[in-house]
């Protein structure tokens, strides 16, 4: 048991070493505020363009979706940050983070969205436009709030996957929390920093998870 103790969650290397473990939840949080945003948004501007039914416009949305959708992050992480140079177009690192998991986790933001604005009855739409209200106006103020509510569950699940996949960061340096559990580890021999890391990920996703369940269960009780 001492042995476990020692190795796993050794609190004198946990104290020399908790300045990299803040250092790299701070990047983390950071990646989370900047690209949860942006992907709920482009994800939502997706959405949108495929509600115009305009063919050639509708065909271009779904190219964008099932492409990004298939494509893996780390791949399109690592094309952007190290393949991009090679055409003259130098990413910052967090630049790169950003862009590549905003367009990756957009795609399925824009398909739960999609499927939210799809589950209001078309009577919604017809009483708001008999109403005076153009296209957006309808989207605005009558579609996307009740489509957004019949989703919650749906955008709160890849809410957490994209805290999730912000780790990937680390394949290209980007001091995030991970990547400096590594350093740590490294320099003290000892993988108390990883299991720190782990600890932290959990602290900041139960909420998320405690909250999707209950609505989940709000949900199932509505029906």
């Amino acid at each position: 048991m001492d042995l476990i103790v020692e190795t796993f969650f050794n609190l004198d290397v946990l104290r020399e070493m908790y300045p990299f473990l803040l250092d790299g939840l701070w990047m983390t949080l950071q990646l989370c505020i900047v690209i949860v945003p942006c992907g709920i948004v482009a994800g939502l501007c997706v959405a949108i363009l495929f509600s115009f039914r305009f063919r050639p416009l509708s065909w271009l949305v779904i190219v964008y979706v099932d492409f990004f959708r298939s494509f893996p992050p780390l791949v399109l992480l690592i094309f952007i940050y190290y393949g991009l140079p090679f055409v003259g177009v130098d990413i910052p690192d967090f630049a790169a983070v950003v862009l590549a998991l905003t367009l990756n986790t957009s795609s399925y933001y824009g398909e739960i969205f999609r499927a939210g604005i799809e589950s209001i009855p078309r009577g919604q739409w017809e009483a708001a436009r008999s109403t005076g209200l153009g296209f957006l106006q309808t989207m605005r103020y009558v579609i996307v709030p009740q489509a957004a509510r019949n989703v919650a569950p749906d955008l709160t699940s890849n809410t957490l996957e994209v805290i999730k996949v912000t780790s990937l960061a680390s394949v290209v340096a980007m001091p995030e929390l991970l990547r400096l559990a590594r350093v740590a580890q490294g320099l003290t021999y000892n993988p108390t920093p990883l299991i720190a890391a782990a600890a932290i990920y959990f602290v900041l996703l139960w909420p998320l998870v405690r909250l999707l369940s209950r609505m989940e269960r709000r949900m199932i009780a509505g029906r």
